[in-house]
């Protein structure tokens, strides 16, 4: 009876032993595994060049970089908002104003492409085109005001002068034909060079001349003329 049992307890034995061989020797089954890794970027962003300046006329390279940009043509390099405007975008003229003959009309149109400021009002003088000493040339009594007048690309200021605005008929300066008129009078933003000259027209009398600061239409630059002091 002994040795029918034992035979199959060996039998048995041997089996477990193998299972636990085959367990021994088989893959690891602990969730360790580890996805997979990020590729790495192959391209950097790319560097400015010398100076920290980009190429002029071609876009740098590199993520996020921008095409160099140029100001627009004619704009000179005081032609943004809030700079002085450059002469150079300026049209100045100067005419009679309807109805009122004693008045002239200074019209200033900003030609170039974006907005920029002139002095609260132009520099303007009255004397004889042909005499050589200027000095004694006639300054208008100017209307209350010192900020700076923003003129929007495309658009004009104005001021208006009165010559005579007595209407007196004796008593005036003799031989003044001439006004002059320099569109930004701060001092520094304009040479005295800029200065341009108009005929006032034949006739024309002069006595305690009033101008008004720079207005965005005539009829505001007749309103702040008028309450210069007397």
């Amino acid at each position: 009876m002994s040795v029918r049992h034992r035979r199959p307890l060996l039998v048995a034995t041997v089996l477990v032993g193998a299972g636990l061989a085959l367990t021994a020797c088989g893959p690891d089954n602990t969730d360790t595994a580890a996805g997979p890794t990020a590729a790495a970027p192959t391209t950097a962003a790319a560097k400015p060049t010398a100076g920290g300046k980009a190429t002029a006329g071609a876009p740098t390279t590199g993520t996020g970089s921008r095409p160099t940009t140029h100001a627009p043509s004619g704009g000179g390099t005081n032609s943004g908002p809030g700079h002085p405007c450059d002469i150079q975008n300026l049209s100045i003229h100067v005419s009679a104003r309807s109805g009122a003959p004693s008045q002239r009309v200074i019209e200033v149109h900003n030609t170039g492409g974006n907005s920029c400021t002139l002095s609260s009002s132009p520099g303007v003088d009255l004397g004889n085109a042909t005499a050589r000493d200027q000095s004694k040339n006639i300054k208008p009594i100017l209307a209350s005001g010192t900020t700076r007048f923003t003129v929007a690309a495309g658009q004009k200021a104005y001021a208006v002068i009165d010559l005579d605005p007595s209407g007196a008929t004796t008593g005036t300066a003799p031989g003044v034909d001439e006004i002059n008129v320099l569109a930004d009078d701060e001092g520094t933003n304009m040479p005295l060079a800029n200065t341009q000259n108009f005929p006032l027209g034949a006739g024309a009398k002069v006595l305690e001349p009033k101008m008004s600061i720079y207005r965005a239409t005539v009829a505001e630059a007749v309103t702040s003329m008028t309450a210069a002091p007397n």
